[in-house]
């Protein structure tokens, strides 16, 4: 509905508050009057008729003539089915190169994946009200800016690839850590690209990494309580979604794929392997760090060596990071710790990390870890 108002409108905020007050006003008939026979086709048209409503009252009529001269719908010229999927539009709009990557991202989450201000704040390790004045930013360069709500044409589809497919696993992992709606929403979007962009294998390895990470859900918890990989119970893989997404990864890897996505995704196929090739996941990892830089990168690294039966250099390698504000360092620090029996040194490391997490499956299992110590 959202990226179907933003469409329609060309305006963010009017679209949000537009789609609040169809919920409102569904929320108090349905109930009295009964729900209609055709819900998302009432609540689309509530919302654009309220949104032109909204502009006709301010006497916006010089920059938005174009919305008056809309007809009035009607809920029975409405097909549900008809109602067009706009989310892929919504998602290049947001990842448009006028506006910055973490702009790109985070607005694309807001809008695309419905995550609140602190959920994305969280996830750019950021203040929210930092997030909130970014988003907003974001939101103001767009409507000034006149940028077209569109699939860019294939000559432009390079530039946005990256964002959009950061945009796309940004979801996956927040859905994957605490809301599986999410993860779903992500995959069905990752799909959607494999289409829309068939030849580039950053599309096919980021589909191929969400599905070989999704096919381990049902093991990840067990009574409520987080499960390491080592100790997952592989009954409960899906074995098919494995097989699925490395198919997915053959046709990357077919394509030419040596980008960021695709290594991981080979990570992920390795990891589903009944015996792990440890060294040969701590040498992709390595490649990895090149590519991106990234200090998370290198702490996936540090795990695979001290998989290999090095704790120690994972150790050193660990507290070279700065990464003092993320709280899988200090649970991995913690872990490397336990394993050289240092347990003050680890009960601190493990303190530091519940002081950080917020999903209550790991914060149980730092407890854990810590009444264990």
């Amino acid at each position: 509905m959202l990226a179907s108002l933003i469409g329609f409108l060309g305006d963010f905020d009017l679209a949000e508050e537009a789609v609040q007050e169809a919920f409102a006003t569904a929320a108090e008939r349905w109930p009295r009057d009964g729900a209609p026979a055709n819900p998302a086709g009432w609540l689309v048209t509530t919302a654009r008729n309220k949104a032109i409503d909204r502009l006709r009252r301010e006497r916006s009529l010089a920059a938005k003539t174009r919305l008056l001269e809309v007809p009035e719908a009607v809920e029975d010229q409405v097909d549900e089915a008809m109602i067009p999927d706009e989310r892929l539009e919504l998602i290049f709009t947001c990842c448009h190169p006028a506006l910055a990557t973490e702009a790109q991202v985070a607005l694309t989450l807001r809008a695309i994946g419905g995550l609140t201000t602190e959920e994305i704040a969280q996830a750019f390790l950021v203040a929210p009200e930092t997030m909130k004045r970014r988003l907003s930013r974001a939101k103001t360069k767009i409507s000034d800016a006149g940028i077209p709500f569109s699939v860019p044409p294939d000559h432009a589809l390079p530039e946005r690839r990256a964002a959009v497919l950061a945009v796309v696993y940004l979801i996956f992992n927040e859905g994957y850590s605490a809301r599986l709606d999410m993860a779903t929403e992500a995959i069905r979007l990752g799909q959607l690209l494999t289409v829309l962009m068939p030849d580039e294998p950053e599309a096919h390895g980021v589909l191929a990494l969400m599905l070989c990470h999704d096919a381990r859900r049902e093991a990840r918890f067990a009574d409520d309580e987080l499960v390491l990989l080592a100790d997952q119970d592989r009954s409960l893989w899906n074995s098919a979604q494995i097989e699925r997404g490395r198919a997915v990864l053959d046709r990357a890897l077919a394509l030419g794929g040596r980008g960021p996505y695709v290594l991981q995704a080979v990570i992920a196929s390795l990891q589903a392997d009944e015996q792990i090739d440890w060294p040969q996941v701590a040498a992709l990892y390595g490649e990895l760090a090149r590519l991106t830089r990234s200090p998370v990168v290198e702490l996936n690294r540090a795990v695979a060596v001290a998989q290999t039966g090095e704790p120690e250099a994972a150790l050193r390698m660990v507290e070279a990071l700065s990464l003092d504000d993320y709280r899988y360092m200090h649970s991995t620090r913690a872990e490397l710790l336990r394993r050289l029996d240092r347990p003050a040194e680890a009960r601190a490391a493990y303190q530091r990390a519940l002081e950080l997490t917020r999903a209550e499956p790991e914060r149980r299992f730092l407890r854990r870890r810590l009444a264990e110590l």
